[in-house]
C-alpha cells in the first residue's frame, strides 16, 4: 500500500496503479472527532455524527488492536484502540482480531478515540476485505480511529496520483476557516497538513480546494486563526449516509 501510494502519481507506472484507487473500491471520508465544535447545546458534534453513523449498522466488530499503531509499535498513541467493522460482512470477522460488539460499546469506543486525541476515517477500501478474507464488499465499512504518526491512510498522501485524491473526500459542509487578525504566518499549518492543501502565498496561508477537513491544522495552529466551520448535523449526517449508500449497505 506505501509502495502504490509512493508511485501513484509518478510516470509511467500512474496509469497501473491509478485504478486500484478508482471509485467505488475506495472512498474514505475523515472525521475530526476529537475537534470541539460550537453547537446550541456545546456537544462536540462530529463525535455525534459517528455515533449515529454506527447506531445505522447492522452488525458491529471491534479489532482488539489499530493493524498500524500494532505493527509500527507506536509509542505516541494507545494500540488497543482498534477499528471498527460495520455491515453485514463483519459477521464474518475472525474473533482472533476483535470481539462483536453493541451499539452502546461501540459509542464508548468512539469516546474513548477521542479522548486519546485520535480522529475517525470512514472508510470503504478494498484493501479491509482483501486483508481480512470477507466476501461481502457492497455489505462493508471500516471506521479507523487514526493518529498522526503511524496511520497508513495519512501517510504518502502530499505527491498522491489522481484517483487517491479523489478516493479521500472531506465530510459534508465541514469547512477550515482563518481569522486573519490572529493568524502570525508561523506556516506551521503548511507543515502539518498531510495533503498539502495549504500554501504559503505572499507570507499568508491560503487554504486551497484540495483541503479534506483532517482539522489538524486547527490543532496545531499556536495562535488559534484556524477554526472548524460546520453545517447542520442532521444535514451533514443524511448527506454522507447518502453517500455511503451509492457504495455500501450497513443497516
Amino acid at each position: 500500500m506505501k509502495a502504490a501510494k509512493v508511485l501513484s502519481n509518478g510516470p509511467v507506472l500512474k496509469w497501473v496503479i491509478n485504478p486500484f484507487f478508482a471509485y467505488p473500491y475506495n472512498e474514505i471520508t475523515t472525521v475530526p472527532i476529537n475537534v470541539p465544535v460550537p453547537a446550541p447545546d456545546s456537544v462536540a458534534v462530529p463525535c455525534r455524527i459517528v455515533e449515529k453513523f454506527v447506531s445505522q449498522a447492522s452488525d458491529i466488530f471491534i479489532l482488539d488492536e489499530c493493524i498500524c499503531r500494532g505493527l509500527l509499535h507506536c509509542t505516541n498513541h494507545p494500540a488497543n484502540i482498534g477499528c471498527m467493522a460495520l455491515g453485514k460482512a463483519a459477521d464474518r470477522m475472525h474473533l482472533s482480531h476483535g470481539h462483536h460488539a453493541t451499539r452502546d460499546e461501540a459509542i464508548a469506543h468512539i469516546k474513548k478515540a477521542a479522548e486519546a486525541g485520535l480522529v475517525a476515517k470512514i472508510a470503504h477500501a478494498w484493501i479491509d476485505p482483501v486483508a481480512f478474507w470477507l466476501t461481502k464488499f457492497n455489505h462493508l465499512m471500516f471506521i479507523c480511529f487514526c493518529d498522526d504518526c503511524c496511520c497508513l491512510y495519512r501517510t504518502h498522501m502530499k505527491n498522491r496520483g489522481p484517483n487517491l485524491d479523489k478516493a479521500c473526500k472531506p465530510l459534508p459542509g465541514i469547512s477550515i476557516v482563518r481569522d486573519e487578525s490572529k493568524c502570525n504566518a508561523c506556516g506551521i499549518c503548511e507543515d502539518n497538513c498531510f495533503v498539502a492543501a495549504v500554501r504559503m502565498v505572499n507570507n499568508r496561508p491560503v487554504i486551497t480546494a484540495s483541503c479534506k477537513g483532517f482539522g489538524r491544522c486547527v490543532t496545531n495552529c499556536p495562535t488559534g486563526a484556524l477554526s472548524i466551520s460546520m453545517g447542520g448535523e442532521d444535514e451533514i449526517f443524511q448527506r454522507m449516509m447518502e453517500r455511503i449508500n451509492e457504495v455500501a449497505d450497513i443497516s
